[in-house]
């Protein structure tokens, strides 16, 4: 059950939050103006590319750089594509993962490497074999981790990843895995180089509007605000104990609705189901009208309920990056839901170019899981 008293007690929220969440998220403009000074010293406004990769590649571990190579997928689009190399491994530690490179890759494709870590002996190994391939490589990762030594020495591209004054590499180890600035760290350099080589528009003005929207957000969805007017804590309020289901509509709300549903899971321990309309109405219709429905409730109806955890019912959350026009299925979308008696949360950014909206998306439903993280009694004491 989320305490939702805690959500408008800023200081009790801060004692809460032991990791520094709620100050990666509200950081995250500050990530991307220092990340693009990284990339800018990293030499990526100097390259003179030969034209544009064949094919994309991603590989590192966790939320973060899966999410990194699904937005950099949409905001592509036909450009080229993207695809993430899974990890394998007998554990989810630095250590144990492993990557490889498809047979068909070659010296017409881009190696992409963001991680957190930096001392995955995997990756220092798929970058020495891209090399041997004539693969071009370029990894974010923090500075003067053992990826950075051997992504020089394959003579490809090394940016350090963006870190807070405060952090000392040890203590970013422990907390950045989920921490919500954690993705533009990895991303904003990485956008440099694709706008550099022609596959996306991300010039420096395009990220200093970014970094300004998410300062903005940041104003509203902070802890000092008060739910009423917070849409984060909204947001989080309306999904306590229950099944979301992200219902995304736009080339860049489907990622932002993937990367939600991986932090609900990740940091609020909340499972969550995202899929782009109108595909979603057949492929989530079933739970609108069976168990998880707003009016289901098990037969024995008498039966004594006061020990019992409450069981999650079906909540839709609407997300659209941009208003929708005569060709949306959010009328459909809402018909669907209401006619189950499901209740529907929507989200949707103010106007302004791609990376803009996909940052307010971003960050609204990063605070969101924040919020529901520390307010939720054992998640925090279990992390």
């Amino acid at each position: 059950m989320l305490d939702e008293t805690l959500l408008d007690a800023p200081d009790d929220l801060a004692l809460a939050d032991r990791r520094g969440l709620l100050l990666g998220a509200a950081e995250a403009g500050a990530r991307v103006r220092t990340a693009a000074r990284h990339a800018a010293e990293a030499g990526i406004a100097e390259l003179r590319p030969e034209g544009r990769p064949r094919t994309v590649l991603v590989a590192g571990p966790g939320t973060s750089a899966a999410a990194v190579a699904d937005l950099i997928g949409a905001l592509a689009g036909a450009s080229a594509p993207v695809v993430r190399l899974q990890p394998t491994g007998v554990a989810p530690a630095a250590g144990a993962l492993r990557w490889a490179l498809p047979g068909w890759a070659g010296s017409v494709d881009l190696l992409l490497l963001p991680t957190t870590d930096g001392s995955e002996p995997g990756l220092a190994l798929l970058a020495e074999q891209a090399y041997r391939r004539g693969i071009s490589v370029v990894a974010v990762a923090p500075k003067a981790s053992p990826l950075a030594e051997a992504v020089s020495g394959s003579r490809g591209l090394f940016v350090p990843m963006a870190m807070a004054p405060n952090e000392t590499p040890d203590e970013y180890a422990e907390n950045i895995a989920a921490s919500p600035g954690t993705l533009w760290a990895l991303f904003t350099p990485l956008l440099v180089l694709l706008d550099r080589v022609g596959l996306l528009e991300a010039p420096p003005e395009a990220l200093e509007k970014v970094a300004d929207r998410l300062d903005r957000t940041a104003e509203r969805c902070g802890p000092a605000i008060a739910t009423y007017s917070n849409p984060a804590k909204t947001l989080a309020a309306e999904l306590a104990d229950s099944l979301p289901l992200i219902w995304t509509e736009g080339a860049a709300a489907g990622p932002a609705g993937r990367r939600f549903a991986a932090v609900l899971a990740e940091l609020a321990g909340l499972p969550a189901l995202a899929a782009e309309l109108p595909e979603a109405l057949p492929a989530h219709g079933v739970l609108l009208a069976g168990d998880y429905a707003a009016g289901a409730d098990p037969d024995d109806f008498f039966r004594d309920r006061v020990d019992e955890p409450q069981a999650l019912r079906a909540r839709v959350v609407l997300m659209r990056d941009r208003p929708s026009d005569g060709l949306s299925a959010a009328h459909a979308a809402r018909e669907l839901a209401l006619g189950h008696e499901t209740a529907i949360s929507e989200l949707e950014p103010e106007e302004g170019g791609d990376l803009e909206t996909l940052a307010e998306l971003l960050a609204v439903t990063d605070f969101a899981a924040v919020y529901l993280s520390l307010a939720t009694p054992g998640r925090t004491a279990a992390l």
